[in-house]
């Protein structure tokens, strides 16, 4: 994904009233030689206010490395140099950030982007009082395999844009709106074209062509359906809740990705109390996602293991369901990332700062939590250590902000605040 860059939007008056940090914040980033495109020259950004780099051995010696007056070196595609802007080494061109700061690219590990169709009705009437079930997803169905395979990849890369604006650079998506061999291969061959992180998800729920006979179905998601998916996939995912897959089910699915090469991830415990944590743990799954409903032995079980937990706000804001108790989560010892679920039905929001603003208001994170698991944490659901840092060697995925520090992400919810973004080394907004 390298969308063009969008026009520059204006930049406001500095207010003579406020501090210098907030007027710093508003000038707008000056680079001195050209950076904009792709190059093998290296490039120095400098003059930022508080620079985020998930590396406790830096700067505050934070889990989030917390660098004040800092500037880093891209080289190509990666970082080559983090610190204090003072000692920054000499480099082909220059990029002033104009007293912003800075932290890694958002990583979006958890969305369901290949789909076609509208259900605003159907949030409506949930708005309206109708509880949220996993049989809404049949809509999406219907609408998903009636699209062409142009119309499915506009919507994609659609959204991938717009979250891209919002600082996202790395995303996870699924299939799942299929439901039949070809349309489940048909939206992973479509997804690898825009991410290496694509995630077969034929066991969203059991296709309504087998709503009388899900053991078949099951079969066939082990069976041809995965042949015919595998190739294009790196995950293997399964819904594994009421009126979806049991814990047997969900297991046969995943064991037979594994079989396959794919790795597993598993939706968990969003609707009830369920097997599906305990299963991700056994399975050595990257991830359970949601984690609304668990007992003391899931939160054990999740401390005492690689499997982040991945919690996503944004479907409990469009569901008025229970928010999960992050706090809880956090304080037993469990890696917790943040993303945003982006799907039609029930979190049709791309913006990974939104997500972060919720989880600091409703889910008992706080600001710092936040934007390390929309970063290092979802990293770490996706088993990567070369993104959601800013340390040499990791991709040069950056985000800068219009504001002084990170905390404004939660600080002034629904407020673009990202100025710009680099994508491998690139700059894209």
């Amino acid at each position: 994904m390298t969308p063009g860059r969008p026009p520059a939007r204006p930049v406001p008056e500095p207010d003579p009233t406020a501090d210098q940090a907030t007027k710093d914040a508003m000038s707008s980033p000056t680079t001195v030689s050209p950076a904009n495109s792709a190059s093998t020259a290296s490039t120095l950004i400098t003059n930022i206010a508080a620079l985020v780099t998930n590396d406790p051995s830096l700067g505050d010696g934070s889990p989030l490395g917390l660098i004040q007056d800092a500037a880093v070196v891209i080289d190509g595609e990666r970082i080559a140099w983090t610190g204090d802007q003072s000692k920054a080494p000499a480099t082909d061109n220059r990029v002033d950030a104009g007293g912003r700061a800075m932290i890694p690219g958002f990583v979006d590990s958890h969305s369901h982007l290949v789909f076609a169709g509208d259900r605003t009705a159907e949030f409506n009437a949930r708005m309206s009082g109708r509880a949220y079930s996993a049989g809404g997803i049949r809509t999406t169905v219907a609408a998903t395999r009636a699209a062409s395979d142009e119309e499915l990849e506009a919507n994609l890369t659609r959204y991938l844009r717009e979250a891209l604006r919002q600082g996202t650079t790395t995303f996870e998506t699924k299939s799942g709106y299929g439901l039949t061999v070809e349309d489940e291969a048909r939206a992973l061959r479509i997804a690898a074209r825009h991410t290496d992180e694509v995630t077969y998800l034929g066991a969203h729920i059991v296709s309504p062509d087998y709503a009388e006979d899900p053991a078949a179905y099951v079969a066939l998601v082990t069976g041809e359906m995965l042949d015919a998916c595998a190739p294009y996939a790196r995950w293997i995912d399964v819904f594994c809740e009421k009126g979806a897959f049991d814990g047997d089910q969900a297991r046969a699915i995943l064991t037979a990705g594994k079989a396959k090469g794919l790795h597993p991830r598993i939706h968990a415990n969003q609707l009830s109390y369920g097997p599906g944590v305990r299963l991700a743990v056994e399975l050595d799954a990257a991830s359970a996602d949601h984690c609304t409903h668990l007992t003391d032995a899931d939160v054990d079980a999740l401390a005492h293991s690689r499997t982040v937990a991945t919690l996503l706000p944004g479907a409990e804001f469009s569901t008025r369901a229970e928010w999960p108790d992050a706090r809880r989560l956090l304080d037993a010892g469990v890696t917790v990332a943040l993303s945003t679920d982006c799907n039609p039905g029930s979190s049709f929001t791309s913006s990974v700062p939104f997500c972060v603003a919720l989880a600091v208001r409703d889910m008992g994170m706080t600001p710092d939590e936040a934007v390390w698991s929309a970063t290092a944490g979802g990293a770490r659901a996706l088993r990567r250590d070369d993104i959601g840092r800013l340390t040499p060697g990791a991709y040069a995925d950056l985000a800068l902000l219009d504001a002084p520090s990170h905390v404004h992400l939660a600080y002034r919810p629904g407020v673009p605040l990202v100025a710009g973004v680099w994508r491998r080394g690139v700059r894209v907004v």
